[in-house]
């Protein structure tokens, strides 16, 4: 069994109205060193698979077909192997 770890940001191109609020109101609270607030979504799932690469296409599938808009979004897959105890 794999863990997967997906992290899902508007492409650097896309306006991020809820990052550019955040961005404010953080300097609003005397946050003045942080810049280029961007929001995004995180999506940690469990996927059985035989290897690595099966694990991998299943999270890219998933990604293509649900998770990720493909014309705004970017994401990035990390997965790790889970050890029975």
């Amino acid at each position: 069994m794999y863990k997967a770890n997906i992290t899902v940001t508007l492409r650097s191109s896309i306006l991020d109205p809820q990052g550019k609020a955040s961005e404010h109101a953080l300097s609003q609270l005397g946050f003045d060193s942080i810049s280029q607030v961007r929001i995004g979504k995180y999506v940690e799932m469990d996927i059985v698979a035989e290897s690595l690469g099966d694990a991998r296409e299943i999270a890219e599938s998933a990604c293509a077909k649900l998770l990720a808009n493909s014309v705004m979004e970017d994401y990035h897959i990390t997965l790790n192997e889970v050890v029975a105890a």
